[in-house]
């Protein structure tokens, strides 16, 4: 879904339930609510640690509201990733209903 435009752009509600999802939020954000099987890779992080994301098919990311995801996004669609942004974040998850966990045990929020 990567263009040549940048990545692609897609609503939390739309994307699929078997996606390679990378949360970009901050650690504190992602203790309190995140989709199962999400990878956790902060922002600020993503630098240092974008092997860990395979390149073997679509990636989407996700932050809160989708600006950082967005910027993550583009890093990695510019260093060769079929990346989508999730454009409206774990605001967006949350609203659709999605699956959300969290460390706590407790009930998952967005923070």
């Amino acid at each position: 879904m990567t263009t040549e435009a940048g990545p692609g752009q897609m609503p939390a509600a739309q994307v699929p339930a078997d996606a390679f999802l990378v949360d970009v939020r901050e650690p504190d954000e992602w203790t309190a609510g995140h989709a199962p099987g999400a990878m956790h890779i902060p922002l600020g992080q993503l630098g240092a640690r974008y092997t860990e994301i395979p390149q073997d098919g679509q990636v989407y990311v996700i932050c809160r509201a989708g600006s950082r995801s967005h910027q993550a996004a583009l890093a990695l669609a510019g260093a060769g990733w079929n990346v989508v942004n999730v454009s409206d974040g774990m605001t967006g998850w949350a609203a659709a209903g999605r699956p959300m966990t969290n460390e706590g045990g407790g009930t998952p929020y967005v923070a």
